[in-house]
């Protein structure tokens, strides 16, 4: 029998990149889809207010630091930077007293004057503010504009960071949850495959890396797609030959991010894939520190936690290491192309073909460019640790549930009346058949024993009676009717499951004792108590029955755990009783107790006892001998002692 886990499957999962599974994603966000449009509609808004920063800049140098059109040369001194004159406008009166009082720097046309730029550094501050008072009224104004700019762009980022987040923890929280409903509805052979840790990490780990899916990929890749292409197209706009030489160095960007792109997807799989091991190995640890213990194998256990936390240290060393050589590069690629404007540009300035504010708007725009690059860069390490997690929680919802795997839905008409296995074979997890053509029935009001040497298949004929799982071959019919084709739940609210080890849930004993009803009166609880045998139990607690309860019930002992189980089986109010050598691991006292609680229990009621210890069969009905998952014999007590079959067998070795 092969016992892998499920990370078998997991490793052979598809291609390194798949966008099939970012459309499955979208139905989970569809409810949420005018939070996510308004977030949009202002990741819109704020990429447009981020690229008019760096033209705002342009507008202050070229209309009023060095105004482009008010800035001549002087005839003959074209390549004389020392020879640019400043005109300005003798219209206006300030100006006009200004140049008065300063002729003999200025040269006189009509209605206009001009200075070298050199000589403003003779005129007085007052004179050089009234000269261009024009120019700082204008500068005013603009930082104004690039203060209101700052502040809609903090305003609308905070807005849209808000809407972004509510909506990712609204999706990611109907993702957890139809993810927990899907895994609590899976059949029992799955969790036969499938370790705690490992669904631990799907529901939490995995989740959460879906929620930064949503949070981060999602508004952010639009933005850094958006603030590219604005980018380029004011490039273009403002000079497209010095825009088409720097995006020289894009095909090299696109080369790096593909390679890079190629490489990290795997990565990450193989980072999930060992969480998962190391919190399955950290749970097996807690779970069987006794066993740990007992017989000194701490250091083997470490050794092994050792070895899977290493692989999980050398994963993530494989992921920095790729990060490690695509950052520098898109790094090296963006000061390469500063470079080239500053050369270029900084040439085109000193030739007048450019003026100084479009040279530095490119600057800050080609520093703009290569962030969303980046930006991109870390997005797409989210959106591979979101897909590597979503390949795996699409694995589990993809699985059959037990109710999905029903041909018909229906109800049982009536009372429970007969149920009968008709030749009925399991096989589990593809191994040997575990029970052999069984026939067998059971009556309404009879009580039957199930009887048998350990590993003969008693316990697999309780499980196909409750629909913990499904005959490999052969039929179970309710009533007449195929139980396949009844819902679990409709079979299982009519029967009551008492089994040798009962399991305690975290919480009040009251919430433990009658688990299985809801909004029972004082009268029926009390009624409970003292059919089960636990009014003394309850009694024993100072805080009654609101004592709260570890997990796993350990702070009891196996004989109070096993009275809180007939308990629980009567606040069901079955038809059905299954008990699975409840009265096992007890002491004397607690057995008599257990046994007076378990004779109320099946007064009236149909019950099928499965017996390790034969002295508990002698009541019985009927009892069914099983051995290698076959039925040898049937009959009461005395007739199989008379027959002197396998029951006597058993019975001698046990002694009377």
């Amino acid at each position: 029998m092969k016992f892998d886990y499920g990370y078998d499957e997991e490793q052979r999962l598809g291609k390194s990149y798949d966008l099939k599974l970012l459309r499955r994603v979208l139905p989970f966000a569809a409810s949420h889809r005018i939070k996510l449009a308004l977030s949009m509609v202002l990741v819109v808004a704020i990429t447009l207010l981020e690229l008019s920063v760096p033209y705002i800049t342009k507008e202050i140098i070229d209309r009023h630091i060095l105004p482009r059109d008010r800035i001549t040369r002087s005839p003959g001194d074209a390549d004389q930077t020392g020879r640019q004159r400043l005109t300005v406008d003798l219209n206006d009166p300030m100006v006009a007293a200004t140049v008065k009082g300063n002729a003999h720097l200025f040269q006189i046309q009509a209605d206009r004057a001009s200075i070298r730029l050199e000589d403003l550094e003779r005129l007085d501050r007052c004179a050089l503010g009234r000269l261009r008072h024009a120019d700082l009224s204008g500068l005013l104004g603009i930082a104004g504009l690039f203060v209101a700019v700052v502040v809609a762009i903090f305003f609308f980022t905070f807005v849209q960071n808000l809407i972004m987040e509510l909506a990712g923890h609204r999706i990611m929280h109907d993702l957890r949850v139809g993810l927990f409903c899907h895994i609590q509805n899976m059949p029992l052979r799955f969790f036969t495959r499938n370790p705690v840790a490992r669904l631990v990490t799907r529901v939490t780990n995995d989740i959460q890396n879906m929620h930064d899916l949503f949070t981060s990929v999602v508004s952010m890749v639009l933005k850094d797609t958006l603030l590219l292409v604005g980018i380029a197209v004011v490039l273009l706009t403002m000079d497209r030959r010095l825009a088409l030489l720097t995006f020289l160095v894009v095909p090299a960007v696109a080369m790096a991010a593909f390679g890079f792109s190629r490489r990290v997807r795997d990565v990450f799989r193989d980072l999930r894939i060992k969480v998962a091991q190391i919190n399955a190995r950290f749970s097996e640890t807690i779970g069987g520190i006794k066993v740990i213990q007992t017989f000194c194998r701490e250091r083997e256990n470490f050794d092994l936690f050792a070895r899977l936390n290493h692989d999980n240290y050398l994963a993530g060393m494989r992921q920095i290491n790729i990060f490690a050589m695509f950052m520098p590069i898109i790094e090296m690629l963006g000061v390469t192309t500063i470079a080239i404007v500053i050369y270029i540009g900084g040439g085109h300035v000193l030739g007048q073909s450019m003026s100084l504010g479009v040279l530095v708007a490119f600057l800050s725009y080609m520093k703009m460019f290569f962030r969303p690059i980046r930006d991109l860069a870390e997005k797409y390490n989210i959106l591979q640790n979101a897909m590597a997690s979503a390949e795996r929680i699409f694995l589990l919802l993809d699985r059959p549930t037990a109710t999905s795997m029903q041909k018909t839905s229906g109800k049982i008409p009536g009372p429970l009346e007969v149920i009968r296995f008709d030749g009925v074979s399991l096989t589990y997890n593809e191994g040997p058949a575990v029970l052999k053509s069984i026939d067998l029935t059971i009556n309404a009001g009879e009580t039957i024993a199930i009887v048998g040497a350990t590993g003969s298949g008693k316990t697999s004929l309780v499980n196909l009676l409750v629909r913990f799982y499904d005959p490999t071959s052969g039929s179970i019919r309710v009533n007449g009717i195929d139980s396949t084709t009844i819902p679990p739940a409709e079979l299982r609210k009519r029967i009551a499951l008492v089994i040798q080890d009962p399991f305690l849930f975290t919480g009040s004993l009251k919430a433990n004792l009658f688990f299985a009803a809801n909004g029972l009166s004082r009268r029926q609880q009390a009624s409970i108590l003292e059919a089960s045998r636990c009014r003394d139990l309850v009694a024993r607690f100072p805080a009654g029955l609101n004592t709260r309860i570890s997990e796993g019930g350990t702070s009891l002992s196996s004989g109070e755990r096993q009275l809180i189980s007939v308990a629980r089986a009567f606040s069901a109010d079955p038809e059905m009783i299954i008990l699975d050598e409840a009265t096992s691991y007890v002491d004397s006292q607690t057995e008599v107790d257990l046994q007076l609680a378990i004779a109320n229990l099946m007064r009236g009621r149909t019950c099928v006892v499965v017996a390790h210890r034969l002295t508990t069969a002698r009541t019985a009905d009927r009892i069914v001998v099983l051995n290698n998952g076959m039925v040898v014999e049937t009959g009461n007590h005395a007739s199989l002692l008379a027959r002197k079959g396998f029951y006597f067998r058993l019975y001698q070795l046990q002694g009377p």
